[in-house]
Order: structure tokens, then sequence, then C-alpha cells
């Protein structure tokens, strides 16, 4: 699938709930562990502007992802992201579960992740994104492959894509150029 072109932009322009792995995606997939035990990631301010630009384009936001870490959490709540699922095993089932109860088809739903785990969800989205060091075959079966790194801005060019797709980019920049 992986067309930036019109089927990637058409199928952009639809999306109403967008989903985000975590490791590998908001983050560059380096796990850090302290000696105490605590998990330790990074994240992209970069990223999380455009999330908050995704927000305010009336997209909703959610997190799915496999792993559970206190860090997730506490990014979550600095974005303002209240869908956050942590521990999943079926991410597809959990995607279609908030679609549900937001009113939006599977179709209007979206999703970037970058490993095989996320394959299920990625195929049943009506839009998918990976990043440049997902795996071959996740790149085979996306729309879109950002050309910004994982946790540096790969993130923030997906929601920079979509806002673009339903053309209300424009607009959320125009406050940054007054």
């Amino acid at each position: 699938m992986n067309d930036t072109t019109a089927t990637a932009r058409a199928q952009a322009a639809q999306v109403r709930l967008m989903a985000f792995d975590v490791d590998g995606v908001l983050t560059d997939g380096t796990l850090w562990f302290t000696s105490a035990g605590d998990e330790m990631k990074g994240f992209s301010s970069t990223d999380g502007h455009g999330l908050k630009l995704l927000r305010e384009g009336g997209i909703e936001l959610a997190i799915i992802t496999g792993r559970r870490s206190r860090a997730v959490a506490l990014r979550a709540e600095n974005l303002g992201i209240a869908r956050l699922h942590q521990g999943v095993e079926d991410k597809r089932a959990v995607l279609l579960e908030i679609a549900g109860q937001i009113g939006v088809a599977p179709q209007q739903c979206g999703y970037m992740g970058d490993d095989v785990v996320d394959l299920p969800i990625l195929r049943a989205c009506g839009f998918s994104a990976t990043v440049p060091e997902g795996e071959a075959l996740v790149k085979q079966h996306v729309h879109y492959i950002a050309h910004r790194p994982a946790g540096r801005g790969a993130v923030r060019e997906v929601c920079e894509f979509i806002l673009g797709a339903q053309g209300r980019l424009d607009g959320l920049m125009a406050r940054y150029l007054g």
C-alpha cells in the first residue's frame, strides 16, 4: 500500500480518530532502565506539538501500546490524551472499541505502528503509517511511511500530513505567521 500520493491523502482525509504506538514510534524504541529498575523514555517535543495540532484540528487521539510504563502515562497526561491503553495484546480490538464509543467507522480510524505485532491494527484502519525504521513487512502494508525518524519528528510529520489532507493545516499554522 505505502503510497504517499492521492490514495494516502484520500485515506488521511477521512481520519477522525488517530492512535499511536509508543516504542519505536513516539520514542526511538530504546528502553532505558535505571539501576532501581525504573523505565525511562525520551519523547520529542516536536512530536508532542504535532499531536496537539491534530487534536486542535478536531481529530480524537489515542495511545495504544503493548507495554506498560509510568513515563507513557505522564506523557499522555501532559499532552491531554485521555485515551491511553497500555499493556494491550489485541490493539485492533481496542481501537475498534474506541471507534464504537465515539461513533466513527474503522475507515475513519488511523494508526501509526512500527512492528509486525501492529499489522492487525494497521490493516484494520482506513489510514495507516509507520516510521522509516519500521519493519519491512509493516512498510508493505501502510499508506504512509514517514521520512523523519521515530521519536524525532515522524509523528509530527504524520500529524501534519493528516491535517494537510483535510485542508486544516494552513489554518492551524496561520497563528504562527501573524
